[in-house]
C-alpha cells in the first residue's frame, strides 16, 4: 500500500517512514466500489480527498446545460480533484463512476490538512497540483481565441482532462464547437478531418474521440500537461 500512496501526485517524494507515520496518524478510510457504481455525483460537496487506490472509473464533467460534455477514464493510482476541497466552489464538477472494482482512499479535509502541515513536501505537492491546474485554466481560455484550429483544439483537450486520462470523449453538436471558437463550420470540419488523418482523434457530428492525448501533448509541444 505504501507503494502505490507514494506514486499519488500528492505523495510523491515523500520517505516510507513519513508516510508510515502519516497513515498511523491520519485517518485514512478504504472503501470499496462495485463495477457500475457511481460513487460522486456532480454537485456533490467535497468534503474529503478520494484517492484510487485500484481499479478505474469514468469521469464525465459537463455545462449547466448539458450542451458539453467531457469524459474521461482514470486509472488508479489517481486522485480526483483535489483542487476542489478548498476555496469557494467546494462541490464536485463531475461524477465518478467504477468501470471494474475501484478500491478508494478516502481523507477527511481537517485531516488533510494536519497532512500538509507535517512536512513540507506534502504542502509543495498540493501547491505545485493548484498551481498547475490554475494556469491550465487560463491557457485553456486563451486558447478558444488564439492559434490554428488544430491548436486550439488539442490545447482544449490538455486543459480539461487530466495527464493519465485515457478513452477521452467530447461531446457537442458541431455547430455549438463553432460558436465557442468563433470559427466556420468549414474550418472547424477541415482541422477536425486534418487531426483525425493525422491520427489524433476520430469525430462525427455529436462526438470527438481522442486517440492519444500524449499524442495531443506532442502536437503543442506541451510536456507540462503529460
Amino acid at each position: 500500500m505504501f507503494d502505490t500512496l507514494m506514486t499519488l501526485p500528492l505523495f510523491r517524494g515523500v520517505s516510507q517512514e513519513r508516510m508510515a507515520e502519516t497513515v498511523g496518524k491520519a485517518k485514512f478510510h478504504f472503501l470499496k466500489y462495485l463495477p457500475n457504481t457511481t460513487f460522486i455525483d456532480a454537485g456533490e460537496r467535497c468534503t474529503h480527498l478520494k484517492f484510487m487506490l485500484g481499479g478505474s472509473a469514468r469521469i464525465t464533467t459537463a455545462n449547466a446545460d448539458g450542451r458539453f460534455k467531457v469524459a474521461q477514464t482514470l486509472t488508479a493510482p489517481e486522485v480526483i480533484c483535489p483542487d476542489f476541497l478548498f476555496g469557494i466552489a467546494t462541490s464536485y464538477p463531475c461524477s465518478a463512476t467504477a468501470i471494474d472494482m475501484v478500491n478508494i482512499l478516502q481523507v477527511d479535509k481537517s485531516d488533510y490538512l494536519n497532512i500538509l502541515s507535517s512536512d513540507p513536501i506534502f504542502l509543495i505537492n498540493y501547491l505545485n497540483y493548484l498551481a498547475t491546474n490554475a494556469q491550465k485554466t487560463i491557457d485553456g481560455v486563451m486558447s478558444i481565441t488564439m492559434g490554428d484550429v488544430e491548436t486550439r483544439l488539442a490545447l482544449w483537450v490538455l486543459c480539461l482532462t487530466q495527464a493519465r486520462a485515457t478513452d477521452i470523449v467530447f461531446t457537442a453538436r458541431t455547430r455549438d464547437l463553432c460558436s465557442v471558437f468563433g470559427m466556420q463550420r468549414s474550418s472547424f470540419n477541415a482541422a477536425m478531418s486534418d487531426l483525425a488523418d493525422r491520427g489524433f482523434i476520430t469525430f462525427n457530428g455529436q462526438e470527438m474521440r481522442v486517440t492519444s492525448r500524449h499524442a495531443m501533448a506532442e502536437l503543442l509541444n506541451a510536456p507540462q500537461y503529460v
